[in-house]
C-alpha cells in the first residue's frame, strides 16, 4: 500500500490535470500551486487482501446481494392504514410469523431497499441462490463425485490463519529472522502498590 500511494497519486494528478487542458474540468487558477501541496501529503491507498481460496469467495458472494424489498406473496392485508405482512424469524428457527406496521413505518423501511439510479442490484440465481444454496451446492458435490458435505472446519491458531491468508510468519522475527520468536511481558516501571510521585529505589548493579 505505501508504493501504491505515490503511484495513485501522479496518476490521479496527471489525470486530473489532463482533463483540465481539454477543457473536461474546470480547474481553478492557482491549480499548479494545489497540485504541489497534494504532492506534498502522503495519501492513503487502501488494498484489501486477497482472498484465501474460493470457500470464501463463495461464503462472502452467496451473502453479499441485494434482494427486493418484499415480495407481493409477503403482503397479507393492508387496512386502517396499517400494513400486515409475512417475515420469517431466524431467531426462532426461520418460523414465518405476521407482522403489522403503521403505513409511513412500512414505507419508510420499504425504502431503506430502494437503491439509488445508476446502482445495479446484486442478485444470484440458480445453485448460488440464497434460498437454494445449501440444497444446489449438496448436488453438485455428488454430481461431481465429491462427499455430500465438505469436511469440517478444524479451528485454526492466529499463527496459522496469519500464515495461510498473508503470509506472514508470527513466529519468525521481522528484522533478522531468527525463530522461534518468544513474545514476554514488559517488566512494570514501578513495584505494584507504589503510589504515584513516591520516589522508586532503583538497584545498580557493579560489573566489576
Amino acid at each position: 500500500m505505501r508504493a501504491l500511494s505515490p503511484v495513485f497519486r501522479g496518476k490521479f494528478c496527471a489525470a486530473l490535470a489532463q482533463a483540465g487542458a481539454t477543457g473536461a474540468v474546470l480547474l481553478p487558477e492557482g491549480f499548479a500551486q494545489l497540485r504541489d501541496q497534494l504532492y506534498a501529503h502522503e495519501w492513503v491507498v487502501y488494498a484489501k487482501a486477497p482472498f484465501a481460496g474460493p470457500a470464501q469467495v463463495l461464503d462472502y458472494v452467496g451473502r453479499y446481494t441485494h434482494r427486493v424489498a418484499i415480495a407481493n406473496h409477503r403482503l397479507l392485508d393492508v387496512r386502517d392504514g396499517c400494513v400486515r405482512f409475512a417475515y420469517r424469524n431466524r431467531r426462532q428457527g426461520n418460523r414465518v410469523q405476521t407482522l403489522t406496521l403503521d403505513t409511513d413505518e412500512f414505507i419508510r423501511r420499504f425504502l431503506l431497499h430502494v437503491l439509488p439510479r445508476g446502482f445495479m442490484r446484486l442478485r444470484h440465481y440458480g445453485f448460488l441462490a440464497n434460498r437454494h444454496k445449501a440444497r444446489t451446492l449438496r448436488r453438485c458435490r455428488e454430481l461431481l463425485g465429491q462427499p455430500s458435505e465438505p469436511p469440517p472446519r478444524r479451528a485454526k491458531s492466529v499463527v496459522q490463519w496469519m500464515q495461510e491468508v498473508t503470509g506472514i510468519d508470527l513466529t519468525q522475527c521481522p528484522r533478522c529472522g531468527a525463530r522461534p520468536l518468544l513474545r514476554l511481558p514488559l517488566a512494570p516501571l514501578s513495584p505494584p502498590g507504589g503510589s504515584r510521585g513516591t520516589p522508586v529505589e532503583v538497584p545498580i548493579y557493579d560489573s566489576s
